[in-house]
């Protein structure tokens, strides 16, 4: 991933320049070569852009760098965008920021000679996946240990644990994907975990994808209406249908709804089979082993992975922004920060969320977009402060750096789209277009629904939400089905089809006759 992303808008936001910089490895984010990802194409994609239909609904990384291309090559971004530029140094505020909200952003050039570029406003896009935590601190005998330490950034593949016994230390989406994946090649993988996680599979009943199955609107209404003890009950209980997590060793203290769920195809399968063994969190190092929480001990221990997570730290940004109780950077909705004269810089991609990231990032800009050009304006500081308290308090997370970060999927598009004047009008079109409000109500909330109507609108929009389960089929069509046999069924005279016809208005006018009197 390169970081960051600068655009320097003209009063008319007429045109756009772009400085895209490719940093040095320490400061760059990583992904291991098999890395495939955990949202379908349709959920994913961009609003105003679908994955071409014959992608797979999971891609392979290398996939979604292509779509990136050709979503480049479509919209003629790549004369805006300056490559090959080194690490960003630092994002200063000018001396006359107040009055022209103008930034100095200070990178290095290939001759290791520093270069400052002014800037009427930035978007930092650098996301939070750059400065591992490698707890090792925590860890009694780490220093004396013989084998190998490491974070997952530093993963590539399994090819150099081929043989080895290997503890992965960290039960995340990328814990769960190591770990599986070095089963594969070690001679025994020990998956060291805190607590335990409610394991989703991408894929729902009949094999769909599970976001697209799970996230709509209507859905979110039932959450909205139904007890959160009985959508737990119910969701736990259709997980454990598939394989017990308290037989597998996987069933965490919290309910379901309470943390993002880890999703993995593999993981139990490779405990069904042995090559995958769950162990409570690390006590302690010795020279060759791991000595673990329950007082188990694992011997000749040749690597130790930790999928221990990030610092959401960004060293090259005023420190004056990094105000919260815990030095973390404070944002208005996850956006702007507060304290600013000039509402001139926006962070995109900082937050968590239980679906797509990418919508929410496009999202973003279109909002950040706006207000920077003036069409849009911010509460005030005193009024952004309440909510970031106030959204603070309502997530019960028991870390607070996590706390602050967590979205809901729709209600945080449907803020933001309300901001933009994109939101759409559902009572609308249920009156106007009874067969696109289906669509959009109990169907999957994919992000054309927010090109449907107002600035940016698509002319596409409708015909992608209306196709989208077509694009979900078209990769499983590889080979020629046999035509299925004609049945045999009792054949239906017009006459047949005109008395039910009679009998069902005849049904519809007697219950509205009864409800209308009574």
């Amino acid at each position: 991933m390169l970081r960051p992303v600068f655009l320097s808008l003209s009063s008319s936001l007429s045109r756009l320049k772009c400085v895209q910089t490719c940093c040095d490895e320490p400061d760059r984010s990583s992904i291991y070569r098999s890395l495939v990802v955990n949202t379908s194409k349709e959920m994913m994609c961009f609003s105003d852009f679908p994955m071409p239909d014959d992608y797979p609904n999971y891609m392979h990384n290398s996939q979604l760098l292509q779509y990136f291309r050709l979503y480049a090559a479509h919209f003629h971004l790549l004369q805006h965008i300056r490559f090959q530029v080194r690490p960003v140094l630092s994002v200063t505020q000018r001396p006359d920021f107040s009055v022209s909200g103008q930034w100095d952003v200070v990178t290095m050039n290939k001759n290791n000679e520093e270069e400052i570029h002014i800037f009427d406003a930035v978007l930092m896009c650098s996301g939070h996946y750059t400065h591992p935590v490698l707890p090792l601190s925590d860890f009694l005998g780490h220093e004396t240990f013989l084998g190998r330490l490491l974070h997952s950034r530093e993963y590539r593949d399994a090819d150099s644990f081929r043989g080895e016994r290997v503890v992965v230390v960290g039960f995340g989406n990328s814990g769960g994907d190591v770990a599986v994946e070095i089963s594969r090649s070690a001679e025994k993988t020990f998956l060291s975990v805190r607590d335990g996680f409610w394991v989703m599979s991408r894929m729902a009943h009949r094999g769909l994808p599970v976001d697209m199955t799970l996230i709509s609107r209507f859905n979110i209404l039932l959450l909205q209406l139904l007890p959160k003890t009985l959508i737990n009950w119910a969701a736990e209980r259709a997980l454990n249908q598939k394989y017990d997590h308290e037989l597998y060793g996987l069933k965490p203290r919290h309910r379901l709804l309470d943390k993002r769920p880890l999703v993995n195809d593999d993981l139990p399968g490779r405990i069904l089979q042995g090559a995958l063994v769950i162990k409570p969190n690390i006590r302690a190092f010795k020279d060759s082993g791991v000595t673990f929480e329950d007082g188990t001990v694992e011997d000749n221990i040749d690597s130790v992975v930790f999928c221990t997570g990030y610092k959401g730290i960004f060293p090259f940004l005023p420190s004056a922004l990094s105000e919260g109780p815990h030095s973390e950077l404070t944002l208005y909705k996850r956006v702007f920060p507060p304290s600013l004269q000039q509402p001139t810089l926006a962070v995109m991609g900082f937050f968590q969320v239980r679906g797509p990231i990418m919508p929410i990032v496009e999202m973003q800009v279109r909002w950040a977009v706006k207000v920077f050009s003036g069409l849009t304006r911010l509460p005030s500081t005193q009024k952004m402060l309440e909510v970031i308290e106030t959204e603070r308090r309502l997530n019960f997370f028991p870390n607070p750096q996590q706390a602050v970060l967590q979205v809901d999927f729709i209600q945080y598009l449907d803020f933001m789209a309300e901001e933009i004047g994109v939101k759409p009008h559902l009572w609308r079109l249920l009156l106007t277009d009874p067969v696109l409000w289906a669509k959009i109500f109990f169907g999957p909330c994919t992000p054309y629904q927010y090109r449907l109507t107002g600035p940016g609108q698509w002319a596409g929009a409708r015909q992608a939400i209306l196709t989208q389960w077509e694009r979900v089929a078209k990769p499983f069509r590889s080979r020629a089905l046999p035509e299925p046999e004609v049945r045999r069924s009792f054949p239906c005279s017009p006459w047949l089809t005109a008395c039910a016809g009679t009998m069902f208005c005849a049904i519809i006018f007697f219950v509205s006759y009864r409800l209308a009197t009574s």
